[in-house]
């Protein structure tokens, strides 16, 4: 049975959240600021995070920022309704997904299965399969990235948008597109988000984030990997 941690200073929120997960068939712990949060995220090590931003003490985007020195654990952020930069920001922390507050609880527990979906049940893949474009190599059983011969440490949710970049490079995808690569839940405000997942790609991945090399925009359409007519055109 999946774990999930609820962080939130607000009982009524952190109750109706615990209901329908329990419902779902999730176990919850809950936490009720940052501080505490970040222990029970050490000690119970839950297979997700269910975490408001607007906490007391030390705050979700501190939070976000060291669970993701620690590790690659799943993260959905509780976020006012016109906190946008906020959410932009723990979007680019590393956060896999958000909902604003008020929320409707069916679209927690979906968001949450949706995000344990592409971390925990990706499709059979053959034993070693490998994404190689140009210098990117993805091992994607292993989900282990390297650019350059360099390992990257990447989220789930990362990943899975570079391998689909990489796997066809030069063919644009629409935002919308690589939503559905990640089983995202389609809809014009978080399409948007996908902008600031490939923000926190490209720097990690790309020497210069300013001037990619890797991923590119497509003006008005989405991103695309490079291919051959870009490396002839770099020399």
């Amino acid at each position: 049975m999946p774990t999930v941690l609820i962080v939130d200073d607000e009982p009524r929120i952190v109750d109706l959240a615990r209901d329908y997960l329990e419902h779902a068939s999730f176990e919850v712990v809950t936490a009720s600021d940052g501080e505490s949060a970040l222990e029970t995220a050490r000690s119970v090590r839950p297979d997700l995070v269910v975490l408001d931003l607007g906490l007391p003490g030390i705050d979700g985007l501190d939070v976000t920022r060291e669970l993701r020195r620690e590790s690659a654990i799943p993260i959905v952020m509780l976020t006012a309704r016109d906190d946008e930069l906020d959410r932009v920001l723990g979007l680019e922390l590393g956060a896999d997904d958000y909902i604003t507050k008020p929320f409707s609880p069916r679209e927690l527990v979906a968001r949450v299965k949706a995000v344990l979906r592409r971390t925990s049940e990706r499709a059979p893949e053959p034993a070693g399969d490998e994404v190689v474009a140009g210098d990117v190599r993805l091992q994607v059983e292993r989900m282990r990235a390297e650019v350059g011969g360099a390992d990257i440490e990447l989220t789930a949710t990362e990943f899975k948008l570079l391998e689909t970049l990489a796997r066809q490079p030069g063919r644009i995808f629409t935002r919308s597109q690589l939503l559905d690569a990640i089983h995202g839940v389609a809809f014009e405000s978080y399409e948007r988000a996908i902008d600031a997942h490939i923000k926190n790609l490209r720097r990690k991945i790309e020497p210069d984030p300013r001037r990619p090399r890797y991923i590119f925009t497509v003006y008005g359409v989405g991103y695309r990997f490079a291919d051959d007519r870009d490396d002839d055109a770099a020399s």
